[in-house]
């Protein structure tokens, strides 16, 4: 049975189990240079021994992945077809845009707009085939112009492969891990180097990327998934529904809820226990309800919403749209009762990859504008220039930076001659 608790407890609730990345990040950091000093050859053999590889290579043929889109049913199809419809809208919606203007007399700045030139998609191939990582990851990177778009996961399922046909990423490789994430960053001869990796991984994915950052572009070191549950009312079956869809994701998950009605919290708790009884994944759902899941009873739903600004969640639930003022640290948050987080999994438009552990705190989930760079332009005219030197040259002699200072006051001198 869940546990109800008051939310004087909430500090002990929300708080997060460590991850051991450090334990992590010893395992992985020779897998790591191994990759780096002998590419291809260490990344099959690492793809053999975790991945269960049997080819000469990692890169799945074209003929594969045709093969497998073949194999595709026309409902998975049309399911595909119109949850990438929402994701490619959205992702558009999130491009920044090229802009110039003018800020005072001669002066005109702006921005330009140039996608990444290589990324790559990390797609889990775990207990769950993940087809629709496949597509928060790519379809946003498309939207955003990117020329090489590559993908990746561990033995990777029949509908992941059929989706990146359909979706044409033509540069797919049957990989996880470590090993996979240091053949993007470094590029072997099979895999091209990326600019940016993106997408969830395990902890050893994780404890890989925040190694490797800096050599590539990383989205964010991603933790286990979470969900916060703000209801004053409502129907316990829908709510208790939510939360075991996040809790049958992993051991580790955590679902809570936090609610002012006592009456509400014992009856979502009683149909929890109820619909475990015949969840085909109760085994792992169950563990996380036992582990890492709570109902924290609170004083008012506005108390609620501050408990969970505190814990920056990765998917936020509240009743309505007038909360929504009040929140200001949450993955992504899903309005009212008919907006189940499971929508955007998979085909409401926002993405899926989102920050967890506390790093919504930070950043908000994958974006189109993950896969662009936002490049500034400046314009000066003679005249702009010159209003403009005092300034410059005060500041530069106040730095110590002479060069500066007198790289504008050169250009009012006469030319010689």
């Amino acid at each position: 049975m869940i546990r109800i608790l008051e939310s004087k407890d909430a500090g002990r609730i929300l708080k997060r189990r460590a991850a051991r990345l450090a334990e992590a990040e010893e395992v992985v950091r020779p897998i790591l240079e191994a990759v780096r000093k002998r590419g291809d050859k260490a990344l099959v053999e690492y793809a053999r021994k975790f991945d269960g590889l049997e080819d000469d290579s990692v890169a799945v043929s074209a003929r594969e992945l045709a093969a497998a889109r073949r194999r595709l049913t026309p409902e998975f199809r049309e399911a595909v077809a119109q949850a990438a419809a929402n994701i490619r809208k959205f992702a558009e919606l999130q491009l920044p845009e090229a802009k110039s203007h003018a800020i005072a007399p001669g002066v005109r700045v702006g921005q330009i707009v140039r996608p990444l030139d290589a990324v790559a998609a990390y797609i889990p191939g775990g207990r769950y085939p993940l087809p629709s990582t496949l597509m928060m990851t790519v379809i946003p990177a498309q939207v955003a112009g990117v020329k090489t778009i590559c993908a990746c996961s561990p033995r990777p399922a029949p509908e992941t492969l059929g989706t990146a046909a359909l979706l044409k990423v033509d540069r797919f490789f049957a990989m996880g891990g470590a090993h996979a994430i240091a053949a993007f960053a470094y590029g072997t001869r099979t895999v091209p180097k990326a600019d940016r990796i993106v997408g969830p991984g395990n902890i050893y994915v994780a404890a890989a990327k925040k190694l490797l950052a800096g050599e590539v572009g990383i989205d964010f070191i991603a933790g286990p998934t979470e969900i916060l549950i703000v209801a004053r009312d409502g129907n316990p079956a829908w709510i208790a529904a939510d939360m075991l869809a996040q809790a049958e994701h992993d051991v580790d998950a955590s679902a809570i809820l936090l609610t002012p009605s006592k009456r509400l919290a014992l009856a979502v708790a009683r149909e929890i226990e109820k619909q475990l009884e015949d969840l085909p994944t109760a085994p792992v759902a169950r563990k996380s309800i036992r582990r890492n899941s709570a109902i924290l009873l609170t004083g008012s739903v506005e108390e609620a919403v501050e408990l969970a600004n505190g814990f920056a969640p990765e998917h936020l639930s509240i009743p309505d749209a007038a909360l929504l003022r009040k929140v200001r640290h949450a993955g992504s948050v899903f309005i009212g009762p008919t907006s189940p987080e499971a929508a955007g999994d998979y085909a409401s438009g926002p993405n899926h990859v989102l920050p967890t552990s506390g790093a919504a705190r930070l950043r908000g989930g994958l974006s189109a504008a993950d896969f662009v760079k936002v490049i500034s332009t400046q314009q000066l005219t003679p005249a702009a220039l010159q209003r403009l030197a005092p300034a410059i040259t005060t500041l530069a002699r106040a730095e110590g930076l002479e060069a500066h200072a007198r790289s504008v006051e050169v250009r009012k001198r006469k030319p010689r001659g």
